[in-house]
C-alpha cells in the first residue's frame, strides 16, 4: 500500500503532466488497465481531463484496495476479451456507458482492435481514437494498415524501455520463487525463452545472470541473430528449443505453445508466461488428455501417460503474483498515455498510427526526473 507522501508525490507529478488549461469536458474515456495499487492515481489523472465513464480491470491483475477505491469513484466493469471482440457486444457495451458521446479508448492488449471498424462505423457518438500500451496490442492495431480511427501507441516508446527491463526481472524473480516453493531451484536447468522481443530479451538476460543456460526461439530470424550477438544459444525450431529445457518462458504475445506443442515439453519442466494465458498458451485444448493437479500455490501439474510438466499461475503473467512492481518507472509510461489521450482530445487527427513526438517524451522524462530521480 502506498503511503500518503507517495500518493501526494505521484498526484503532484500527474498534475504537472496534465495540461488542465486544455481540459475538454466534452470528451469521455473508457480505460482498460492493470488495477494495481498505484493505478487509481493514474485514473484520477485521466478523470481530470475527461469524463471517465468506465474502468475495465485486467482480471489477473487486480489489487483489492485499488478495486475498492476505483469502484467508489467510477463505474468498474468486468473485462471479457471475447465480448469486446464481438462487434455487437462491444457496441452494446459502449452504448451503455457513453451513448452519443465523443470517446477515447485506453487499451492494454488490443481488446478493442477486433471490433474497432464496426465501433467507429456504428457507435452513436464518435470514437475519437485509441491509446494502446503494449506491444501485443500494438501489433493487433497494426493489422489495420489504415485504422478506422487514430491510434496512438506507447509500446515502442523509449520511455517504456525501463519498464520492459524491470518486467523481465520481475518475471524471473517470480518464476524462481515458485520453483523454490516446490523445493526446487533454477540451477542445473536449461531454459528456453520463446520470443526475443523487449520482454523476452530481458527475461533471457536475467536468467543468464542467474547462471542459467538459455536457448532463444523466435520465428523472426532477425531476432535470432540479435540473440546470438548477445551470447545466447538459439534454435530455428520450437521443438529443439523445448528439448531438454527445464524452464520455458513464453514471451511471444502470440500463442507461444499450441496444444500439439506441449507433447514436446521436457518432463518436469516449468512453464511461465509474461502475459495472459489466452495470449500465450492453448491450455484449454489439453483438457481431454492431461490430468491437472494443484501441487502448490499457483503451480499446476499436467500429466498424461508418463509425461508431466508444471504450469505457473495458470499460464498468466507470473510476475503479477508478487505485485509486478517496476517502481516509479511505470509513471513514465502512464504519463505518456495521458499525453497521447490529451492530444487526441484537443486536436483533429487523420485516421492513422501515431507515436508521441520526441519533444513531448523529453518533457515527460524531465518532469519525471524532477519528482522521482533517486526515489525510484
Amino acid at each position: 500500500m502506498l503511503e500518503d507522501f507517495e500518493r501526494n508525490r505521484i498526484s503532484s507529478y500527474f498534475s504537472r503532466v496534465v495540461d488542465h488549461k486544455a481540459r475538454d469536458t466534452r470528451i469521455s474515456t473508457v480505460v482498460i488497465t492493470h488495477l494495481l495499487a498505484d493505478r487509481p492515481l493514474f485514473l484520477r489523472a485521466i478523470a481530470s481531463i475527461s469524463h471517465l465513464r468506465a474502468v475495465l480491470p485486467k482480471p489477473k491483475s487486480i489489487d483489492p484496495d485499488a478495486l475498492t477505491e476505483s469502484s467508489s469513484l467510477w463505474q468498474v466493469d468486468k473485462l471479457d476479451r471475447r465480448s469486446l471482440a464481438t462487434a455487437d457486444e462491444a457496441l452494446s457495451y459502449l452504448e451503455s456507458r457513453a451513448a452519443g458521446e465523443r470517446i477515447v479508448l485506453l487499451d492494454v492488449g488490443g481488446y478493442f482492435a477486433p471490433a474497432l471498424p464496426q465501433l467507429c462505423d456504428r457507435f452513436s457518438g464518435e470514437i475519437v481514437g485509441v491509446v494502446e500500451d503494449t506491444e501485443n496490442g500494438h501489433r493487433r492495431y497494426l493489422m489495420y494498415g489504415k485504422p478506422p480511427c487514430p491510434v496512438y501507441s506507447v509500446a515502442r516508446s523509449p520511455l517504456k524501455a525501463p519498464e520492459d527491463y524491470l518486467v523481465g526481472q520481475s518475471v524471473v524473480f517470480s518464476t524462481e520463487a515458485l520453483i523454490r516453493a516446490r523445493g526446487d531451484i533454477l540451477y542445473g536447468r536449461a531454459a528456453a525463452v520463446l520470443g526475443f522481443g523487449k520482454l523476452g530479451s530481458s527475461v533471457a538476460r536475467m536468467l543468464h545472470g542467474r547462471g542459467v543456460q538459455v536457448t532463444v526461439y523466435d520465428i523472426d530470424p532477425v531476432k535470432r541473430t540479435q540473440a546470438l550477438a548477445q551470447g545466447f544459444a538459439t534454435s530455428a525450431t520450437l521443438g529443439r528449443a523445448l528439448a531438454g529445457s527445464g524452464i520455458v518462458v513464453c514471451a511471444t504475445g502470440n500463442l507461444a505453445l499450441r496444444a500439439d506443442d506441449f507433447a514436446r515439453v521436457a518432463n518436469g519442466a516449468y512453464i511461465a508466461s509474461v502475459t495472459s494465458s489466452d495470449d500465450e498458451l492453448e491450455l484449454d485444448a489439453l483438457d481431454p488428455l492431461y490430468a491437472r493437479e494443484s501441487v502448490g500455490e499457483a503451480i499446476t501439474r499436467y500429466a498424461h501417460t508418463g509425461h508431466f510438466f508444471y504450469v505457473l499461475n495458470d499460464g498468466n503473467a507470473v510476475n503479477f503474483l508478487h505485485g509486478a512492481s517496476v517502481g516509479a518507472f511505470i509513471f513514465l509510461v502512464q504519463a505518456e498515455i495521458i499525453a497521447a489521450a490529451a492530444r487526441l482530445m484537443h486536436a483533429p487527427h487523420e485516421c492513422a498510427h501515431y507515436e508521441l513526438p520526441p519533444e513531448v517524451r523529453e518533457r515527460v522524462a524531465a518532469t519525471w526526473l524532477d519528482y522521482f530521480n533517486g526515489a525510484a
